[in-house]
């Protein structure tokens, strides 16, 4: 009985991540500004996702490091994944970020956005950016908000 049970949940399980891939796909395949600064996601389970972005010439500002509202799209990026990764239409109602360390032309940035909390119709994320190195450049918390429709296709 227990094989059952453990199949049945393996099924549950593979299930959800493939709805969460799927929902990351179709946005990113609609995000132009997450495309344009060539973001790929690298992983997404439902409440997580991690995407990655390698920072060029284009996006130093005058201060010769990475312009922060990169990062910020980076974060943010991640962040939406996440909290759309259920099929659900969720859109960002409150978000902030701290800038740790400046980053380079060069690096390569990872975003790992993890859910903190659900309750009703709104949500709580904590994203981490890393640099290749591991350090932690960035620290972003979004909060979500459901419009309780489905984000794929019916």
């Amino acid at each position: 009985m227990t094989d059952a049970v453990d199949e049945d949940v393996d099924d549950a399980v593979d299930d959800a991540v493939d709805l969460a891939r799927r929902c990351a796909e179709l946005m990113l395949a609609r995000d132009a500004a997450s495309r344009s600064a060539e973001i790929t996601l690298t992983e997404v389970r439902p409440g997580s996702a991690a995407v990655a972005m390698t920072v060029t010439e284009a996006m130093v500002n005058g201060h010769g490091s990475c312009h922060g509202g990169y990062v910020f799209l980076l974060a943010d990026t991640a962040f939406a994944m996440a909290c759309n990764s259920r099929d659900e239409v969720t859109v960002a109602q409150d978000c902030d970020i701290v800038f740790i360390h400046p980053v380079q032309a060069g690096d390569r940035l990872r975003a790992q956005a993890a859910e903190r909390v659900r309750y009703g119709r709104n949500g709580i994320y904590d994203v981490t950016v890393t640099r290749q190195d591991g350090d932690v450049v960035a620290e972003f918390r979004g909060r979500s908000r459901s419009l309780g429709t489905p984000l794929l296709p019916r």
